[in-house]
């Protein structure tokens, strides 16, 4: 953002609900000094490309620049949702028309190119710029990576050092991420099964307390909608990470389920690469004996 928005005065286009506008303290304003205006994400993590040429600043002196749009594929809060296609080669057409880059939150852009099965660089074709995440979901212990052109690297390296990103003796890091890339990019579609197994199992529940929607879950993430006057997106997550004794003896296992509110009214599940299908089916047992008790409260 702060390579796009150099110029003082700057303004970003980005969805409401996207990782840059939520989860990062305003970082592009209390850093960058960039303009927000937001554009209202949609259930899929899109946004109406007509509403983003209506919010696009013209030249007055009393408006800031508009000077960049993003976007986030797979979208977090949306549910791990892949970017349609056809929206992206569109929003790229409209942008190059409008003299905007656009860059990508691409943090879990491979596992939107697994759900696809298209390599990454075609779901960037309209893009300037994208960031990539090597350890979520790919097992690298740390580390992101961003793309452009070969000016744009200069510039990144030099707004790195100011920001204090540089580090020393990463050998170790990188070596980590090449075996993420070459290993565990190829095993994605096996963490997009496993969540569709989680889904099929809440769905055979019936629960009207917990349920999810497992075409919607289009890649690793799933979200467990929650009815709050039964149990809160909390209290759900405290439960999974405890075991009662009769859950012990009723389910043969004695099991602790991380998982993350993500909403007023759900809870966010997600699967790595150090997830195996046993533990899956053992989540699976701990969530029919959660939802088993919280129906019996309907």
């Amino acid at each position: 953002v702060l390579h796009h928005c150099h110029r003082r005065g700057s303004e970003v286009l980005l969805g409401h609900l996207s990782h840059i506008h939520i989860y990062e303290q305003g970082g592009i304003s209390q850093v960058g000094g960039v303009h927000p205006r937001v554009l209202t994400n949609l259930p899929d993590g899109t946004f109406s490309l007509a509403e983003m040429q209506r919010l696009v600043r013209g030249d007055d002196d009393h408006w800031p620049v508009t000077s960049l749009v993003c976007i986030e594929n797979t979208h977090n809060i949306a549910g791990g949702k892949v970017l349609p296609l056809s929206w992206l080669d569109q929003l790229g057409t409209t942008c190059q028309e409008l003299g905007l880059p656009v860059h990508m939150d691409g943090a879990r852009l491979f596992n939107a190119a697994a759900a696809l099965d298209l390599p990454p660089a075609r779901l960037i074709r309209g893009c300037s710029t994208v960031n990539v995440c090597l350890s979520k979901c790919l097992g690298a212990p740390a580390g992101s990576v961003i793309a452009g052109t070969a000016e744009f690297v200069r510039s990144a390296r030099r707004l790195r050092k100011v920001l204090g990103g540089g580090m020393r003796q990463v050998g170790m890091l990188a070596a980590a991420g090449l075996y993420a890339l070459d290993h565990v990019v190829p095993t994605l579609s096996r963490d997009h099964a496993l969540v569709q197994a989680l889904a099929t199992a809440m769905v055979e529940t019936g629960s009207q307390v917990i349920c999810c929607d497992p075409q919607g879950a289009h890649t690793n993430i799933l979200l467990l909608e929650c009815n709050p006057k039964i149990v809160t997106p909390q209290d759900l997550c405290h439960r999974m990470s405890q075991v009662s004794d009769d859950e012990a003896e009723a389910t043969g296992q004695r099991v602790v389920a991380r998982i993350l509110p993500i909403t007023d009214s759900a809870v966010r599940l997600v699967v790595h690469c150090d997830v195996t299908e046993k533990d899956i089916q053992m989540v699976i047992a701990k969530l029919k004996y959660v939802i088993k008790e919280l129906d019996g409260k309907m």
